[in-house]
């Protein structure tokens, strides 16, 4: 199991696009199968559905779409049109409804009138990445500095730039390494 980027546990947008990661035997993809995707979209109390080619071919666009947004924030620029539309059809594909909860202090959420469909889990995995979009939430969307990864975070602290302590540590190594291999290059 790999460790959550910090913001996954608020986002589940932000937990989406990271279901698709670089590791030093390959791509991993958390979505690869109706299976896999089953067990993510349950980890995250999305859909009881189990997906199938097409459910799991429309989950994959959106983590697409999702994508593109947060790297446009997190590079300041506009994302591309047709990302923007599928986060929005996707939004569009569940009727949903806020409504107040009251666990510990008042709490807004979703509720569906399809839940577990896909269309539901979709749709609340859209509406997440509109709100982190639009929100509070997207200047702090940076993407991990360590070479080779490919995920994103919420920053929210000044010097944190890694995803993981994993990424951190990996570029620190890397560094000592380099430093050793100058050292032994210039001394006599």
């Amino acid at each position: 199991m790999v460790t959550a980027a910090p913001g996954e546990d608020r986002s589940p947008a932000l937990a989406l696009v990271n279901t698709w990661r670089l590791t030093p035997g390959g791509p991993v993809d958390d979505l690869g199968s109706p299976g896999e995707a089953t067990s993510w979209l349950h980890r995250h109390a999305l859909a009881a559905a189990v997906p199938g080619a097409e459910e799991l071919s429309r989950l994959t666009e959106l983590r697409t779409a999702v994508r593109e947004l947060l790297a446009a924030l997190a590079e300041g620029r506009a994302p591309d049109a047709a990302a923007v539309e599928a986060v929005n059809a996707a939004a569009r594909a569940d009727a949903a409804a806020p409504q107040l909860a009251w666990r510990g202090g008042p709490r807004r959420e979703w509720h569906s009138t399809r839940p577990g469909t896909i269309d539901a889990a979709a749709a609340a995995l859209a509406r997440d990445a509109i709100d982190v979009a639009g929100g509070d939430l997207g200047p702090l969307v940076r993407p991990c500095e360590a070479h080779g990864c490919v995920r994103f975070f919420f920053r929210e602290h000044a010097r944190r730039r890694w995803c993981s302590t994993t990424c951190g540590d990996r570029v620190r190594a890397a560094r000592h390494h380099r430093l050793v291999v100058e050292q032994r290059e210039t001394s006599p």
